[in-house]
């Protein structure tokens, strides 16, 4: 049977962490895997997580199965982050990380039986369409980041999208967008959802780093607006980044709808598909983040923990675009310090690319997106005249 297989290439992404374990040189930097990382290098696990973990361990009772909602004060709780006011027809379960919302949110679009296009931005995160894709979707992309000017191409983005038909899907980022950091702002977005509402075009929105663009509130705003301006969209939640509990896996998936009665048909179908792909999702992460989000004292420590590692973020990117500007002479880095989240595309080709892991041991995508969060106050300066070297 297998003997028919093809070997696959390897993943990109992959490859780049390979070469970097492998290479032996002291000063070598990592700026493509996409964790957080504190200033000695490390992905730390955040304090109050330690403090619901060790509550948990001292009260949980059962290690049964959640069902396939998963947990419902997990639900409920992040329904409250991300909207405040929960609208009146909101759906949710747990899922294995917003991988496993977005597969499972495609599979739900895939049971309504209608031919649709998934519209994603171009770039967008690079499992986007591996993930959407794989479930039957037609993936169309429309223009986002103009790599030439360095910034959002809004007008490109909204003569695509004017293209698509009515109940089409438009796959948004919610705030940090990955892998450019040009987040739409709060003069865009209503635009773009009077565009949706218009044409009859139905968001999914990823939810991957809330908290770490501005903060909690500022990075829901898209949300929390098309909960006002449209009947029905889709989120894909994810906990790795904003609870530091990447390898927990834990996620949310959530449908807004018109009616309660395609509010019971959507979770009817959500929880069928959960159940034909991993039965019910795993239970530690989401009951960590269900414990810290129901105690006003876990919560505001967490709530403190992230503001700081999005200060941190903020700080590297003032930083890294003041020295690279003193360092060209000539080049305008502004950009950088502009846009939102953990990446950005330093404006490399794949050549320059290349010249900084060889010559420099610095290590990052091809298309010269960078982990801001890679960056700290060891590794900066060698960084900066690594590229001022290469340009």
């Amino acid at each position: 049977m297998f003997e028919s297989l093809e070997l696959l290439a390897a993943d990109p992404l992959l490859g780049l962490i390979q070469r970097f374990q492998q290479d032996i040189r002291p000063e070598k930097v990592d700026l493509g895997v996409g964790v957080y990382r504190d200033d000695s290098g490390a992905t730390p696990i955040m304090a109050a997580v330690k403090q619901a973990e060790a509550r948990l361990l001292e009260t949980e009772h059962s290690k049964s199965y959640v069902g396939p909602l998963g947990n419902l004060l997990f639900i409920e709780q992040m329904a409250k982050l991300l909207f405040s006011n929960a609208p009146e027809h909101l759906a949710g379960l747990q899922t294995p990380g917003g991988c496993g919302a977005l597969r499972v949110l495609a599979e739900l679009i895939m049971k309504t039986g209608r031919t649709l296009t998934l519209w994603a931005s171009n770039p967008t995160w690079a499992n986007h369409v591996p993930l959407l894709a794989g479930a039957g979707l037609n993936i169309q992309s429309y223009r986002y980041y103009d790599y030439k000017n360095h910034g959002l191409d809004f007008d490109g983005m909204m003569c695509d999208l004017d293209n698509a038909q009515a109940g089409d899907v438009v796959l948004l980022h919610g705030c940090c967008h990955n892998p450019s950091g040009a987040d739409l702002n709060q003069k865009q977005w209503p635009l773009l959802l009077e565009l949706c509402a218009n044409k009859s075009l139905v968001p999914l929105i990823d939810v991957a780093y809330q908290g770490f663009g501005d903060d909690l509130e500022q990075d829901a705003f898209g949300v929390r607006l098309a909960a006002k301006m449209l009947p029905e969209f889709m989120l894909a939640v994810s906990c790795s980044k904003n609870f530091g509990l990447y390898r927990e896996r834990v996620g949310a998936a959530f449908v807004v709808s018109e009616s309660a009665e395609a509010k019971a048909a959507s979770i009817s179908h959500m929880a069928a598909v959960t159940r034909g792909i991993y039965s019910m999702p795993p239970s530690h992460g989401a009951s960590v983040v269900a414990e810290i989000l129901s105690d006003d004292v876990l919560r505001a420590q967490w709530q403190s923990e992230l503001s700081g590692m999005c200060f941190r973020i903020k700080s590297l990117r003032s930083d890294l675009a003041a020295a690279l500007a003193e360092a060209s002479g000539h080049r305008d880095f502004s950009f950088i310090e502009e846009e939102k989240g953990m990446f950005s595309f330093l404006g490399l080709n794949p050549e320059q690319v290349k010249r900084l892991a060889d010559e420099h041991a610095i290590y990052m995508a091809d298309s010269s997106r960078i982990n801001l969060a890679g960056l700290n106050s060891s590794n900066l300066a060698h960084v900066v005249n690594s590229v001022k070297s290469i340009l």
